[in-house]
């Protein structure tokens, strides 16, 4: 008796992560329309302050959800590459999914540090501490849009090489199961 793929858990986990990251991405949007601007900056011919922004908060919870998206994203990947729990010694990852593993971590990490960077500097930022050295800096236009832009990559990426080792996955699969008939 012949059981039926089981491709219940990938499509869930992609679901999860596709939302995560859109989810993310549309935070950093809204991050991009409510950081601070220039004219929020005070100055008091010495010092600068800028008020807490919106974009705090959002830009937290963009990254928190990215990289949950980026968690969940690996751990279809390496679950269709690991057969039971124990590595198949046959099974080889594509070079595709090795690609598109690649660029994910790699946009990933750009994406981080940009929403890092970009959201600590929409905290407040006060008289003769600033943000960094005692001077206030404001994040420049494009930086949310630039980093949800690298979310999109990212998920994609890593959903594409997770779907990349579901399909040689269940190849092999099937191969292995006419070879036992045959």
């Amino acid at each position: 008796m012949e059981s039926p793929p089981r491709f219940k858990f990938p499509v869930i986990f992609i679901i999860i992560s596709l939302s995560l990251g859109l989810l993310s991405f549309t935070l950093c949007i809204a991050s991009e329309l409510l950081r601070n601007k220039k004219e929020d900056l005070r100055w008091n011919g010495k010092n600068c302050y800028l008020p807490s922004s919106q974009a705090f908060g959002l830009g937290i919870a963009a990254l928190v959800s990215f990289i949950l998206a980026q968690v969940i994203g690996n751990s279809i990947l390496f679950k269709n590459s690991c057969s039971g729990g124990k590595r198949n010694a046959q099974y080889k990852i594509p070079v595709i999914a090795k690609l598109l593993l690649l660029i994910s971590w790699l946009s990933f990490g750009i994406a981080v540090i940009l929403l890092i960077t970009a959201t600590s500097m929409n905290k407040r930022q006060l008289y003769g501490v600033g943000w960094l050295n005692g001077e206030c800096y404001i994040v420049k236009g494009g930086t949310y849009a630039g980093s949800g832009i690298l979310i999109l990559v990212t998920v994609g990426s890593v959903i594409g090489s997770a779907l990349s080792t579901v399909k040689t996955n269940q190849a092999e699969q099937g191969r292995k199961i006419h070879a036992q008939m045959g």
